[in-house]
């Protein structure tokens, strides 16, 4: 029976769950063996496709147009009717799987996953998860109806986002203030939803007898290789190591536009007065040239992003009522990823497409392997085929390959990427260190002005230098615009320790970029088959957050920038 799924995901997700359930049933009936194994993980993975595609078809068609009541009614009905019983369902057969003591080859990674999934499962959460994926899309609904007026046209705050690179300071101001004073409607909302974010994750803890929500989502995202207090510890290593660096790059901005204080709308302006890039007019030219960079690194990172263009697995231009941010995801059964993004014609559009592509790319290199459990990468490593891609495909953004820019242009385009990826650490530490007071103090938290303190105070500690006087309200706020923070908890510190180890392949790249590549596709390849450090190393990295480690790559990131400017002029 399990065999005879729908031909079509679309008639899998017209179903209700008594026509789903009797394939769980089937599965759990089978009398387990060495001999069966395989076509039973077999036949259990194609279920998890089905369901796991259906789950994202509608989480993407939901932010894909956050307007669409028919599309939100269908993904509720889903995260309702569906999620819970099939989440209870896939419980029984993981301890099914484990109580038969049988250890296929290939598989010790996602039975050790299994066995802290099977600790951490209480029936009474499910319908609390489901809760808590309603009021992620309610947080995404509030910020993707934020709007404002400029110039007699109403326009997105992303769409703002090329103002910001004008050199008229008056100009970048305004448009700053406007944006700000538009999100700064929203925080009534966001801290009703905040409240109710705290409350559901408190309940998940205490639901599974543990004495925090950060004990429950360690366990939750399958952290293995690192604890809290090493996340600390790599706070640490930033205020020591990258604070510097990063105070150096502002103070350096900061002299070169010529003011006595570095403010908010100075951050992206190009300080030595030139036009701000804009690398393409039309998405067709983004998607065009892009291709021939992922071509450029890779004959077949070209090929998939072809199949990506062919198949409408692209959805990439800002507008009205799409939800915020980028991501890439994938569809399971078609074995296909799918990017959203937001782009609005500036050069972050073309890091963000790299990005999201270098998470496609472990999409197709995955779809060799059987199981649906052998799929999905530590998110940590996961984060380095996205960054790694940025900078692998970096030295490609010239013309004369097919890219965006002159050698001049080029090398600015670096500059800026390589000052962002260094400055992002101490923001990641800021947003990581907040969500570990979050969880640690509850009570606390449960006050909006609380964590607005908070905030505060972190922003001060990791991002001294920028002048916020008069301020004080947007600054302090600023969390509530970090959407990780209220739909992803804790996942952003892998955002920095795979910058960390997207550097290292980089530096190897820097030596023999077709070994580098070689070796970060075969990384790739393995998804979720090898632990964490393992798959760092064998894309020629070491899996560390220190300060050493740090300060190697620090150091590389400003050597490379000061070589820029020279060549840039």
């Amino acid at each position: 029976m399990v065999d005879n799924l729908p031909k079509t995901i679309q008639e899998f997700m017209t179903w209700n769950w008594p026509q789903v359930e009797p394939y769980y049933q089937e599965l759990s009936k089978w009398p387990l063996k060495e001999k069966n194994v395989d076509e039973w993980l077999a036949s259990w993975s194609d279920l998890l496709r089905y369901i796991d595609e259906w789950r994202w078809r509608l989480y993407v068609a939901n932010t894909v147009d956050t307007t669409d009541q028919q599309t939100k009614e269908r993904y509720k009905f889903f995260l309702e009717k569906i999620y819970p019983p099939s989440q209870e369902a896939d419980q029984s057969l993981k301890e099914k799987l484990l109580a038969s003591g049988l250890e296929p080859p290939g598989f010790e990674i996602p039975l050790r996953n299994m066995r802290t999934q099977v600790s951490l499962f209480q029936r009474d959460n499910l319908p609390l998860l489901s809760d808590e994926l309603i009021l992620v899309t309610e947080y995404d609904e509030i910020v993707g109806a934020q709007t404002v007026d400029w110039q007699g046209e109403e326009v997105t705050l992303l769409q703002l986002q090329p103002v910001y690179q004008e050199s008229e300071r008056d100009k970048r101001e305004q448009a700053w203030r406007l944006a700000a004073e538009r999100q700064l409607a929203d925080r009534q909302a966001i801290n009703t939803l905040w409240g109710k974010f705290l409350e559901v994750r408190r309940q998940l803890a205490a639901n599974a007898g543990l004495g925090d929500y950060r004990a429950y989502r360690w366990r939750q995202l399958l952290r293995f290789d690192y604890s809290p207090q090493d996340c600390t510890r790599f706070h640490q290593a930033i205020e020591e190591v990258v604070v510097p660096a990063a105070s150096q790059l502002y103070e350096k901005r900061r002299k070169r536009l010529g003011v006595k204080t570095l403010r908010p709308w100075d951050l992206e302006v190009d300080t030595l007065g030139r036009p701000a890039l804009r690398p393409f007019e039309e998405i067709k030219e983004l998607k065009d040239k892009v291709g021939v960079i992922f071509k450029q690194v890779s004959a077949q990172f070209g090929q998939y992003f072809e199949i990506m263009q062919r198949e409408g697995l692209l959805d990439l231009e800002n507008r009205k009522g799409k939800g915020p941010g980028g991501y890439c995801t994938a569809f399971l059964v078609a074995r296909r990823p799918f990017i959203f993004m937001n782009a609005v014609g500036v050069h972050d559009d073309v890091q963000t497409l790299l990005h999201e592509g270098g998470h496609s790319f472990h999409v197709f290199e995955t779809n060799h392997l059987p199981y649906y459990q052998q799929l999905e990468p530590p998110l940590e490593f996961a984060e380095v085929a996205s960054m790694g891609m940025e900078l692998l495909a970096a030295p490609y953004l010239i013309s004369d390959y097919g890219g965006f820019y002159n050698n001049q242009q080029a090398a600015r385009a670096r500059i800026q990427n390589l000052e962002s990826s260094l400055l992002f650490w101490p923001y990641m530490a800021v947003v990581d260190a907040f969500q570990h007071w979050v969880y640690e103090n509850p009570d606390a938290a449960s006050d909006p002005q609380n964590c607005d303190a908070k905030w505060a105070e972190l922003w001060r500690r990791f991002m001294p230098t920028v002048d916020w006087s008069g301020l004080e309200e947007e600054m302090t706020s600023g969390w509530q615009r970090k959407e990780h923070i209220h739909g992803d908890p804790f996942y952003y510190v892998e955002y920095g320790m795979a910058q960390l180890g997207a550097v290292q392949v980089w530096r190897n790249a820097i030596d023999d970029q077709a070994e580098a590549v070689a070796r970060y596709r075969k990384a790739l390849s393995l998804g979720n088959t090898v632990p964490l450090p393992a798959l760092f190393a064998k894309a020629g990295a070491k899996f560390a957050f220190d300060a050493d480690t740090l300060t190697q790559a620090v150091k590389l990131m400003v050597d490379t920038i000061r070589e820029l400017e020279e060549l840039q002029g």
